[in-house]
């Protein structure tokens, strides 16, 4: 484990999470600036020491407004992953736990609903979830975390049907110990990992959906800053002013790429 986090690419991509986890959760640290506040006079400035990301066509300095949107972005993509794991894991946790004819009968149907899920496009979904409750980052990672439940609960049953197998399972279930007590103390620790290696992997494509549906105009609705949003913003001024699209949409690229290698060092240790 050690010798995959001193590579020179595990590395950065350390200090690019660090950096977006900064950006969340202290703004003003990195950009004390106001993200709503323009100058009509510095409107569509290319990027200058003065403002390292230009300015768009209000003269809001768009890095300040990347670095303030990142915790709308940044906490819709850890929602969605949130609600999509523990819905999921609940649910494969419970199917694979599910014995007899009655109980395998309700697994399967379970299942091929988990199924159909899955074969509806996670933006899809997440579009159906946002027009029902209306617009909003907390709709979007509600919708997106809904999408991805069905990913988690095929892995977690999948692993609870391996666990249960296993000698120590039989052995309590030989010696009384109660059901729900084996499900929740000896299957589901042995059952979990997988999981959480999904989980971090599923944050990179969290963000990338919820950037998707707020560049599509479902987030948060202007002035609010979101990253999605923003690369929305620059499209009418792309052939011009570059910046506007251009460095938002390669700061969301590169938290997303770090974010999945770090949660592939994750899960590939042993």
């Amino acid at each position: 484990m050690m010798h995959r986090l001193t590579r020179p690419a595990t590395l950065v991509s350390l200090a690019i999470v660090i950096v977006a986890v900064l950006m969340a959760v202290v703004p003003g640290l990195l950009a004390p600036g106001d993200p709503l506040a323009g100058d009509t006079s510095q409107s569509l400035a290319s990027p200058r020491l003065q403002h390292l990301f230009g300015t768009d066509a209000l003269g809001r300095d768009v890095y300040t407004r990347v670095v303030h949107g990142a915790w709308l972005s940044l906490a819709a993509a850890v929602s969605a992953v949130a609600v999509g794991g523990v819905v999921g894991t609940l649910v494969g946790l419970v199917c694979g736990a599910l014995r007899g004819r009655v109980g395998s009968a309700i697994s399967f149907v379970v299942m091929r609903f988990v199924d159909v899920l899955i074969a509806v496009p996670g933006i899809l979904l997440a579009l159906i979830v946002v027009a029902t409750l209306g617009f909003g980052p907390w709709s979007v990672a509600l919708g997106v975390g809904l999408g991805a439940a069905g990913s988690f609960a095929r892995v977690m049953r999948a692993q609870v049907l391996r666990v249960r197998g296993t000698e120590y399972v039989e052995a309590a279930a030989t010696l009384g110990v109660r059901p729900a007590t084996t499900l929740f103390r000896h299957i589901l620790p042995n059952a979990i990992r997988p999981v959480l290696s999904m989980a971090a992997l599923e944050v990179g494509t969290a963000i990338l959906s919820v950037s998707t549906i707020s560049f599509l105009g479902f987030g948060a609705q202007p002035p609010a800053p979101e990253w999605g949003s923003l690369v929305s913003e620059g499209r009418d001024y792309l052939a011009t002013s570059w910046w506007l699209t251009v460095l938002p949409g390669a700061v969301i690229v590169c938290v997303v790429l770090a974010m999945t290698r770090l949660a592939r060092v994750i899960g590939d240790e042993r």
